[in-house]
């Protein structure tokens, strides 16, 4: 069993650090000796607590913080471990391992970042989408080192009619009522604003239910767009949910909504699908390499709150049994390609190549 060292910089609890958590929990429970690098009282080292996965902790303050280099060096020489697996530019750029040291450097990104001075000292790169993939080529990266390991998401929590019922009296949703879903950090790339015009565009009910829109998340804009919502006389159809665990709503919803201008890859809408609801999204890098348009899902341009609105009346206006087939549709391509099974295999692959090259 080789071990493994994982290290994240992030004080931060959003998709890449909920997917390290993820990641980290299934190479545990498939055998392999994990260990974990955070910052100390993160969100990554709290969620990590519970588990039995060994967790050490560091600054990882800055780009110039030395102490942190000189211990991931001090790790790396006493842990031994076969593979060092980095997440995002801080880590990343952080983490220079001596030239002797036989370890395996995976640096995995979930953007387009910036590569010289944080990535290009790695030995090997992992895209979560083929775009990132082709970026990193195009960026000067050995394409026969760089490679397409996508995410998983976490597996479905089901509810009962009652759960759902009750979730809905909770927050005065109407039992009759068509209910979307949207989820994500309030800030502007995430395209809430648009979605607010959008939802103000459309009519107050369809076909005679009541439409209802669920915002699920929190951030620096949370104040701006409530404003925004009640100055589009919306205040009576959109409930602002705040930091909540998404399951519940993912399964209480019929639609899901995701508006961003900017998405590497959207686990928002694996998580939809997951739960087999039909998705509409704005046409972002990761949307278009996820979506089959008019199959899995319905694509709008981004940034153009009209579009967004005619694709979502599109979504309304379907039959109840063609809607579900976009959700069903979407459900089949996760599990072709974003299993658990499917996304923990290919890393476990990918390091026993690596290792086999390096003389392990």
């Amino acid at each position: 069993m080789y071990p493994s060292l994982h290290i994240l910089g992030s004080r931060q609890f959003g998709g890449a650090d909920q997917f390290y958590v993820r990641l980290l929990g299934a190479l545990h429970e498939a055998g392999q000796r994990v260990i974990a690098v955070n910052r100390p009282d993160s969100p990554v080292a709290e969620a990590l607590k519970p588990s039995a996965i060994e967790q050490m902790h560091l600054p990882l303050a800055n780009q110039w913080d030395l102490w942190s280099v000189w211990r991931i060096r001090e790790l790396v020489a006493r842990q031994q471990p076969c593979i060092v697996q980095t997440y995002m530019g801080r880590a990343t750029r952080l983490a220079r391992l001596p030239s002797k040291a036989k370890a395996v450097h995976i640096a995995r990104l979930g953007g387009f970042y910036k590569i010289d001075g944080y990535y290009r000292h790695a030995h090997a790169w992992v895209g979560n989408t083929r775009g990132i993939c082709d970026y990193l080529v195009k960026s000067g990266l050995p394409a026969d080192r760089v490679f397409h390991i996508g995410n998983f998401v976490p597996e479905p929590v089901p509810l009962s009619s009652q759960q759902v019922e009750a979730l809905r009296d909770e927050h005065d949703i109407p039992g009759d009522a068509f209910v979307l879903f949207a989820l994500g950090r309030l800030i502007g790339k995430k395209g809430f604003d648009d979605l607010l015009h959008a939802f103000a565009a459309l009519p107050a009910e369809s076909n005679g239910r009541p439409l209802i829109l669920l915002i699920a998340g929190d951030g620096p804009s949370a104040d701006m767009l409530k404003t925004l919502s009640e100055s589009l006389g919306l205040t009576r159809r959109v409930r602002w949910l705040g930091w909540r665990q998404p399951a519940p709503f993912y399964a209480a919803a019929d639609l899901f909504v995701c508006p961003s201008r900017h998405e590497p890859l959207g686990n928002v809408i694996l998580e939809a699908w997951n739960y087999r609801l039909p998705v509409v999204s704005t046409a972002t890098d990761g949307a278009l390499e996820l979506i089959d348009e008019g199959r899995t899902g319905l694509l709008a341009p981004c940034g153009d709150p009209a579009g967004l609105a005619a694709q979502i009346r599109a979504a309304l206006a379907l039959s109840d049994t063609e809607r579900n087939a976009l959700g069903e549709a979407g459900h089949a391509f996760l599990q072709s390609r974003y299993s658990r099974q499917a996304v923990v295999g290919a890393y476990l692959e990918l390091y026993e190549r690596l290792m086999a090259e390096r003389g392990y």
